[in-house]
């Protein structure tokens, strides 16, 4: 099977070190794993303001794109749920329903497709907070959000747990959304700052110096408020723990 990888615009921007985490991580258990090159934004935020034009043309440029792979594996969990549950402004199409169909955010590959059992190479001694940002709590089901009567579950958790030396932890309310949001950040950016503030002075409460997640931009977030407070707080994307790349 052909595999993609799909690097969003924003961790190519601000967080290149998670996708070249990521990519190696891949790297190690599958050989036609190729990078997509031309990639660009998935449309995301245009789509949640309502430019659906714009974003229309963004998504068929996408799907161009992705189409040729059997699969695609994307280190966000922002934008794998927008492809898979939210990319709808071009018109329905083949290419548009194998996008929606083909797409799988790091920990669901990892956890779901490849069901990795061991990472021999992984060796973090640290007590780490756990953020399951609320796209990939809830629209990707990475695991149990605190509403629902269902049985615990978290992939994400079973992943880290094949780190050496790794205990997982959490913030007080650890659903509470960190205040990212996309283009909430930018309109309400006070209400973005605030929330963000309450999440990582949650952590240092708990004194709990590590934070992780499968979501960069919750990360993005998180620690530009921890840096802006001074608060001890050093964030890892989850790939960069399982690759061992993180120090």
């Amino acid at each position: 099977m052909k595999t993609g990888f799909f690097i969003p615009c924003y961790i190519d921007a601000l967080m290149p070190q998670a996708a070249m985490s990521a990519y190696k991580l891949l790297q190690r258990f599958i050989s036609d794993v190729e990078v997509v090159e031309k990639g660009t934004c998935c449309a995301l935020p245009l789509a949640d303001m309502g430019y659906t034009r714009k974003a229309c043309g963004i998504e068929a440029s996408v799907a161009s794109l992705l189409e040729k792979y059997d699969r695609v594996v994307v280190p966000s969990g922002i934008c794998t749920d927008q492809f898979r549950n939210f990319f709808n402004a071009t018109p329905d199409s083949d290419a548009v329903r194998h996008v929606r169909e083909s797409v799988f955010e790091v920990v669901e590959f990892l956890h779901d497709v490849l069901n990795i059992a061991e990472l021999p190479w992984a060796h973090f001694p640290h007590k780490v907070a756990l953020h399951n940002g609320c796209h990939s709590l809830r629209g990707l089901h990475e695991a149990k959000p605190s509403e629902l009567v269902v049985p615990e579950y978290s992939k994400t958790e079973d992943l880290l747990k094949l780190v050496d030396g790794l205990e997982v932890a959490y913030a007080t309310r650890r659903d509470e959304c960190c205040g990212f949001g996309g283009t909430f950040a930018i309109w309400d950016k006070d209400v973005s700052g605030m929330m963000g503030l309450d999440k990582v002075m949650d952590y240092n409460r708990n004194r709990l110096e590590y934070v992780t997640s499968a979501d960069c931009s919750c990360l993005l977030h998180q620690q530009t408020v921890a840096n802006k407070y001074k608060i001890p707080l050093k964030a890892y994307y989850i790939a960069e723990i399982l690759n061992g790349d993180a120090i």
